[in-house]
């Protein structure tokens, strides 16, 4: 019996249908189980198995985590929204610099010793202002509070104003560079070109210890996921909605009555504080924070990784995330002086060959296969 062509192209699309429906039930677990084994590949597999990782690797995979939520607070505003952040950077810089200041705290309070760009700066001591980050969880609250200030004041005066599409991106991307040129002031006070470094412990823990290194990698991973779960969530409810019925005609959603400018305000604060505890929890694990952090470069490759992924898709994210961000340490070990070269034609190469991204264009396959 011969089986029509039409039969096997529907079974494949069956059988994308299906991958993706488990991909987007399967990512929390699959997630949990990275995080249970980081530590269990340090601590209890031996250094010559293939399974064993290295804290150095573990410390990539931490910040990979932390690039991959920032990639999904994108997703939220880009693929839901439809609004395009070119300075996402902005808020991942807050959550790092506040951080900063946090373990700056502890190590001034541990040594007595004042960091370096203080003592250039001679101001005589220590901060006052900064003592009110000297509790960990003071400074999330802080953080979390800032960066939906700063959010929704933007938000505010653009989404009322109706600066929408390449026009915001632009405005975002500009902001993003003036931020960066502010920070690489010493008298600003937050370390100038060299940064913000020195960093001795966290809520009580030795940043140089292992356990130390591992829990923040943990935490990365945990963190992604408690992010995924609520985003999703909110993506599938009446609000995530009206969100995608906004992005596609925010003329109509006005005219039905809806304020556009207030949904759009709500995801746009949401967006900036997952971004923001991304920065917290990258900070510790690189060891330093300086103005590259908000660099426009580091805001446009975001967009690329969601691009990458499929935006709108939330999961797609935080795979692009993953596989931009894994290639690009492997390949500048492997080849430094080319790997930008190599990326940029692997890049390439995925967005014209997935016109929605690698993931968008297999969901989108599977809901072809249900019509």
């Amino acid at each position: 019996m011969t089986i029509s062509t039409e039969a096997v192209i529907r079974r494949n699309w069956t059988l994308s249908a299906f991958a993706s429906k488990w991909m987007e039930l399967g990512i929390v677990p699959l997630l949990v189980l990275v995080a249970l084994y980081l530590p269990l590949s340090y601590f209890a597999i031996p250094d010559t198995n293939v399974l064993h990782l290295s804290l150095f690797g573990i410390n990539l995979i931490g910040q990979i985590m932390c690039f991959a939520l920032l990639a999904l607070a994108l997703d939220l505003v880009w693929g839901y929204a439809g609004i395009l952040s070119l300075g996402h950077g902005v808020f991942f810089g807050i959550g790092g610099y506040l951080m900063a200041i946090y373990l700056l705290n502890g190590a001034y309070t541990e040594t007595h010793v004042l960091p370096d760009f203080i003592q250039y700066m001679g101001t005589g001591g220590f901060p006052a202002v900064w003592k009110i980050f000297s509790r960990l969880d003071v400074t999330v609250l802080i953080t979390i509070v800032f960066a939906a200030a700063v959010a929704g004041a933007f938000g505010f005066v653009t989404f009322r104003s109706r600066i929408n599409g390449v026009y915001l991106s632009i405005i975002t991307q500009a902001l993003t560079y003036a931020l960066m040129l502010l920070l690489f002031i010493n008298d600003v006070g937050l370390g100038g070109n060299n940064g913000m470094t020195g960093f001795t412990s966290i809520a009580g823990h030795r940043i140089a210890d292992v356990s130390t290194q591992i829990g923040l990698a943990v935490c990365s991973c945990l963190l992604l996921v408690l992010a995924y779960i609520g985003v999703r969530y909110l993506a599938h409810s009446s609000f995530g909605r009206a969100l995608i019925a906004v992005r596609d005609d925010e003329a109509r959603m006005r005219f039905l009555g809806y304020r556009t400018h207030t949904l759009k305000l709500i995801a746009w604060c949401l967006s900036a504080v997952i971004a923001a505890l991304a920065g917290m929890l990258y900070v510790p694990q690189v060891g330093i924070v300086n103005p590259t952090i908000v660099s426009p470069q580091l805001s446009v490759e975001i967009a690329v990784w969601v691009a990458i992924g499929g935006r709108g898709t939330l999961i797609g994210a935080i795979a692009g995330a993953i596989l931009v961000n894994g290639l690009k340490f492997w390949l500048s070990a492997q080849w430094p002086a080319v790997w930008p070269f190599i990326l940029a034609g692997v890049t390439l190469v995925i967005v014209v060959a997935f016109g929605n991204g690698v993931w968008g264009t297999l969901k989108a396959a599977g809901e072809e296969s249900k019509r």
